[in-house]
């Protein structure tokens, strides 16, 4: 029976350390996976500690930098020294910068990119002949991603990461590999709750559904592409921001008018 289970399943996430991927990570491993969560520190972050000390729950924790390919390297031969496929592969790290067109430099773009671009291309390279028929990636986008929104180092990495996905989705395909995107909205994590007052106000004004999201329900939407329920979903986008990204502003002008 098809089921949102991943018994048996080995699934790899970046970021893993608070925030989404910290959710990501342990609701994959109630759900059966073999979790190996990566993010930058030496050992797991508070978030993950219980988690990867349990004897009950299947967790490991590793070191990455993303955009380091070398670490890449690395993990890719340690998960085939333990003689383990990739099922599963939740490019999930990134990094925000909020300059402005006129102030932001190409030392921010670059900077950004690294990590929200070229740190998913690279776990994709590295990890994908890993990976047979019936796996899958999901690329955590941004609802930044298909708007015009003003941090612009930010927008356009995610644009960029958009026409990754794609490309991924179709080359990948013919080997049986599925690759989606999840866009999340305004999500409570530790990245947002540095954002001024003056934001969070105005983005649940332009939020239909009129309230921030939880990282479990980005996670739920990951668990689902990663399942067999999505079996015949690739190259998709899927918004998880209330409704956000579906009016292309004309909330504002609606609700003016009322």
């Amino acid at each position: 029976m098809v089921s949102l289970q991943l018994g048996n399943r080995t699934v790899v996430i970046t970021g893993a350390g608070q925030g989404q991927g910290a959710a990501e990570a342990r609701l994959l491993a109630e759900a059966g996976a073999r979790v190996i969560a990566t993010d930058l520190a030496e050992v797991p972050p508070a978030g993950l500690a219980g988690l990867a000390s349990s004897s009950s729950a299947s967790l490991v924790y590793r070191q990455l930098d993303v955009s380091d390919a070398s670490g890449w390297s690395n993990l890719a031969a340690w998960i085939q020294s333990e003689g383990w496929q990739v099922d599963g592969l939740v490019n999930n790290a990134g990094i925000t910068q909020r300059s402005r067109l006129l102030d932001v430099s190409v030392a921010d773009l670059q900077k950004v990119y690294e990590v929200n671009v070229a740190g998913s291309l690279l776990g994709i390279q590295s990890l994908s002949p890993l990976m047979g028929s019936g796996t899958s990636v999901v690329n955590v986008g941004s609802v930044a991603g298909l708007t015009a929104h003003y941090p612009v180092a930010y927008t356009a990495s995610k644009w960029a990461l958009r026409g990754l996905s794609q490309v991924a989705a179709m080359e990948l395909g013919p080997h049986g590999i599925r690759v989606n995107t999840v866009h999340p909205g305004f999500i409570e994590t530790p990245m947002t709750a540095s954002a001024k007052p003056e934001f969070r106000q105005t983005t649940l004004a332009e939020t239909p559904l009129g309230r921030t999201g939880s990282v479990e329900e980005v996670a739920a939407v990951v668990l689902f592409l990663l399942s067999p329920l999505s079996s015949f979903v690739t190259g998709a986008e899927i918004p998880v921001d209330g409704g956000q990204s579906a009016h292309g502003g004309a909330k504002s002008v609606s609700d003016a008018l009322r």
